[in-house]
């Protein structure tokens, strides 16, 4: 596992485990979390929106392995933002967890009109040393700009949808200049964005005996995009694990860039509702 480290020091794995409607109980969430630990994952993402925050909680809890060595990121949800309700959300994950501490607490999408309102709670959660990094996700340029504008502590980073279709370049591009690590949900498109059948990605794997998979997760870890890929099956949890023995060359990386199709399988940032 690679590692990188965010503004504040903190150390982060660059892939992790996604977790959004990766089981239909409570059952499957905690097999599939317990099932990445035990492959070698160490960092596992959710958000109060998943409604699996107890799952991921108990299954880190019971993994056996020592709670510094998980990283953990959970995402406040834009209605305890409206409600200002931002310290009592903190709690109740932290509640629905079990935990100590939370490693990354984010903004999982802008609201309009408080964008960058919030942030001052998020930074006063950050002084109360429950949690080690506090972050956006889902924000365009103009929202970090908001949020940059009253931050005393910087954004360590911003969670986007990613992948070779929409790379959003522009995004990590800014992200960067203000040291702020970029991340990828959604790394491997979708049904609705089939890009794993693309002959680009299929073509680059054969090069490397890897599956178009493998190969999107290393583009964006040789770009300096943290992954957060989401399965719940064990083999293809390994398959997007096993992707630190090779590397793409620049021209690989340049052909994957050129695959944009500025095409969303999300919604869009400026378009979201609570």
């Amino acid at each position: 596992m690679e590692n990188i480290k965010l503004n504040n020091g903190v150390e982060i794995p660059m892939l992790g485990l996604g977790t959004y409607k990766i089981g239909s109980n409570d059952d499957d969430v905690y097999n599939a979390v317990r099932s990445a630990l035990d492959i070698g994952y160490r960092h596992i993402d959710t958000a109060t929106l998943y409604l699996n925050e107890k799952p991921v909680g108990k299954a880190i809890r019971e993994s056996g392995i020592p709670r510094d060595e998980i990283f953990v990121t959970t995402k406040l949800w834009g209605t305890d933002i409206i409600n200002n309700q931002i310290q009592e959300a903190f709690e109740g994950s932290l509640q629905n967890m079990g935990l100590d501490y939370i490693d990354l607490y984010l903004i999982h999408w802008p609201v309009k009109g408080m964008v960058g309102s919030p942030w001052k709670e998020m930074e006063k959660i950050y002084h109360s040393k429950k949690v080690r990094a506090i972050g956006l996700s889902n924000h365009l340029i103009h929202h970090l700009q908001e949020v940059l504008e009253q931050a005393t502590i910087a954004p360590a980073v911003n969670q986007i949808e990613l992948h070779p279709y929409l790379i959003q370049q522009d995004v990590v591009d800014y992200c960067s200049k203000h040291n702020v690590i970029p991340q990828a949900w959604s790394p491997l498109g979708s049904s609705k964005v089939p890009l794993l059948k693309d002959e680009v990605l299929i073509w680059i794997g054969g090069k490397y005996g890897k599956s178009p998979a493998q190969v999107v997760l290393r583009w964006n870890i040789q770009k300096g995009i943290i992954a957060i890929p989401k399965s719940s099956n064990k083999e293809r949890q390994a398959e997007n694990f096993d992707i630190f023995d090779f590397e793409l060359t620049p021209e690989e990386i340049q052909q994957i860039n050129d695959l944009d199709k500025s095409h969303r399988t999300g919604a869009h940032p400026d378009q979201i509702e609570f």
